[in-house]
């Protein structure tokens, strides 16, 4: 049985006959039909301004992040490739990151083509999905439409969210799973068979390591608080459900680990990302504890350049334009509402929900602020869903019992709280002016009228509910609108207007993450070959496994996704994975695997153009990639096409 302990303000609880049973989902035999209609249609307006936000000119990002696009449009020519996500269809080297969040780019330029709306349609439908998802779980949690559709505007709303859910990156396929695991894991609380959805929920964060591994296992603290502080069942049941759910977890997100671990190096694509071809140390090295550390052999920096590690780093100039506007309501009504939420009928519900999210928002944030390794302004979409659902089901519980002072004192104060940080976030970018006066006068004045709502008539009470989200929302909507309508490609991304700015490596709204590029890519952007070149990779193509070789995936996806021919990555993502290694080049050229080689790809170390001179070379003079380039240099003639310097290795070794 619930606590019927009444916290001040409490008292008068809802008079809808559903608040008093067990079933989130009241009954229709006692609400009105035009009650459903409205419910209804309030979800509908949210899916589809939602649809419309993510899909709008979704074409204008190209391919986005040219890395994932490319190991996508590999996917969809090749099984295997899309087993193992490799770069290309050849199978020379994998993304490095494990591929689930691949799949549903792969199978739909499978099925539509290559065009940038294949792409990146699967993204925004995800997105589309976790809003869905979350008003489910809050409306399921408090029996409260309002609240959901307040808490699927919120994550709908954040900017980082709509940048992520128009992007090819795998944070979007992260958050909807992660989601999904929360809303299963609560499904379980009032499930009589709660072991299933907790099962589910596990095998969901499973899978959700399949996109983006360990971050994916920074909810599990939550999730398992959750079920263990408001399930009904005795405690050695609980901690056996639990384990039921973690081995769930291990079977859904082991299975794809086990078999690259078994198949042999030589029958497989090297692991990109890696320094031994391994999945494991990339699982636990490069894309795991070296994140924590900053100890990550090969990779492009530490985390230092986006953002200091800090307490405040969400907070920051950098980072705080993303997904914070949000925030500090998400705390002050999340810890407010799990307490006054002792006295609704539906207490344990609502707290649990509460409990799960804090906890979601709690480890990840800090995990956030304190990584000392590669952390970029995109990763904080993984605090929408927590913060969207605090603030909301926070508010809702405060302004149900807003006949108590110190509830609605604190539902107001929280919303000049939110006003004056808009204000701050809008200042620092100087964009839109009026926007910010506007938030700011329009929040304080609906502050004061919340604290004094318990004295004003229902319908006036209603109007200054309206008034005050429309104020808090109002920033993260111009920014999420102005993401919408800013083309984004390259491997660094930032939400928000192209006026606004960023710190850190490759800092920039819109377009490339890094700096001008030329034809060839570089480190952080694809390449973007001439017409003539890509005609000269595709010529005779079908002869070769690969129709041209060069160093770093970036410069490799561009030319991969103007001619949808196979080329090779030589030292993956950063040009320093080694692989191949030369004498594994040699092999390739000499059994005539290999067409072009394209110089002046970008690499570690070195600029768009490669180090020093913009030539093949530069870089690390003992890389792999630095040791195959000489070789080319070294043996073949060059030609250069359009500026582009290519050398033929068709004819084997001159």
């Amino acid at each position: 049985m619930h606590s019927t302990a009444t916290s001040p303000g409490l008292a008068a609880r809802s008079a809808d006959p559903a608040e008093t049973r067990h079933d989130p989902v009241p009954r229709t035999a006692t609400r009105p039909i035009s009650g459903r209609t409205a419910e209804r249609l309030g979800l509908a307006v949210l899916l589809v301004g939602t649809a419309l936000l993510y899909l709008w000119d979704l074409g204008a990002s190209g391919w986005a992040n040219s890395f994932y696009a490319a190991a996508a449009q590999a996917g969809s020519e090749s099984w295997s490739a899309f087993f193992f996500g490799a770069s290309d269809a050849g199978g020379a080297i994998t993304v490095d990151k494990t591929p689930l969040s691949l799949w549903p780019m792969a199978l739909s330029i499978r099925l539509f083509g290559l065009s940038s709306w294949s792409l990146l349609v699967p993204q925004a439908l995800m997105g589309v999905g976790a809003v869905a998802l979350l008003h489910a779980t809050v409306r399921r949690a408090t029996g409260s439409a309002g609240a959901g559709l307040l808490a699927g505007a919120g994550l709908a709303l954040t900017p980082v969210a709509t940048l992520m859910f128009r992007f090819d990156n795998p944070d979007a396929a992260l958050v909807l799973l992660l989601l999904a695991a929360a809303w299963a894991t609560l499904r379980a609380l009032e499930s009589a068979h709660p072991v299933r959805w907790l099962a589910l929920g596990g095998a969901l964060v499973g899978l959700a390591f399949l996109a983006k591994m360990l971050q994916a296992f920074l909810v599990l603290p939550a999730l398992a608080a959750a079920y263990a502080l408001f399930a009904t069942v005795p405690w050695w049941k609980r901690v056996g459900h639990l384990l039921v759910a973690f081995a769930a977890m291990v079977v859904a997100g082991g299975w794809w680990i086990a078999i690259v671990e078994l198949v042999p190096e030589g029958s497989r694509p090297y692991v990109g990302g890696s320094q031994d071809n391994s999945i494991l140390e990339l699982a636990l090295g490069y894309n795991g504890l070296g994140r924590l550390d900053g100890d990550e052999e090969g990779s492009v920096g530490g985390g230092g350049g986006w953002g200091t590690p800090g307490p405040l780093r969400l907070f920051t100039d950098a980072l705080g334009d993303q997904a914070s506007w949000l925030l500090p309501a998400a705390i002050v009504l999340g810890v407010a509402g799990l307490w006054l939420a002792r006295g609704l009928e539906r207490a344990r519900s609502v707290r649990a929900a509460l409990v799960l999210m804090l906890g979601w928002l709690l480890v990840t944030a800090t995990t956030f602020s304190l990584m000392q390794g590669i952390f970029h302004e995109y990763y904080t979409v993984a605090l929408a869903p927590a913060v969207a659902l605090l603030a909301a089901v926070g508010a809702w519980v405060l302004w149900r019992a807003r006949a108590s002072l110190v509830a609605a004192g604190v539902l107001g104060g929280t919303l000049a709280l939110t006003a004056a940080w808009a204000f701050v976030l809008l200042e620092r970018s100087g964009w839109m002016p009026w926007l910010r006066w506007t938030v700011a006068v329009v929040g304080l004045a609906a502050a004061l009228l919340v604290v004094g709502a318990r004295h004003l008539p229902r319908r006036v009470a209603t109007a200054v509910a309206g008034v005050a989200v429309v104020a808090a929302l109002a920033g993260p909507a111009a920014y999420s609108v102005a993401t919408a309508g800013t083309p984004h490609t390259g491997s660094i991304v930032t939400a928000g207007p192209a006026t606004a700015g960023g710190t850190g490596p490759g800092a920039g709204r819109g377009r490339t993450g890094a700096g001008g590029g030329g034809a060839v890519g570089g480190l952080l952007e694809g390449s973007e070959p001439t017409a003539a070149v890509t005609a000269l990779l595709q010529q005779d193509a079908d002869a070769f496994t690969w129709a041209a070789a060069t160093v770093g995936s970036n410069s490799a996806s561009g030319y991969q996704l103007a001619s949808e021919e196979p080329v090779m990555a030589i030292g993956g993502f950063n040009g320093t994975d080694p692989s191949p290694t030369l004498e594994e080049f040699q092999t390739y050229v000499a059994n005539g695997q290999v067409h072009w080689f394209v110089a002046g790809g970008g690499r570690l170390g070195g600029g768009p153009g490669g180090a020093a001179g913009g030539g093949a070379g530069g870089g690390d003079t003992d890389s792999t990639a630095s040791a195959i380039t000489a070789w080319v240099e070294e043996n073949f003639t060059a030609t250069t096409v359009d500026g582009v310097t290519l050398y033929d290795l068709a004819g084997g070794v001159r």
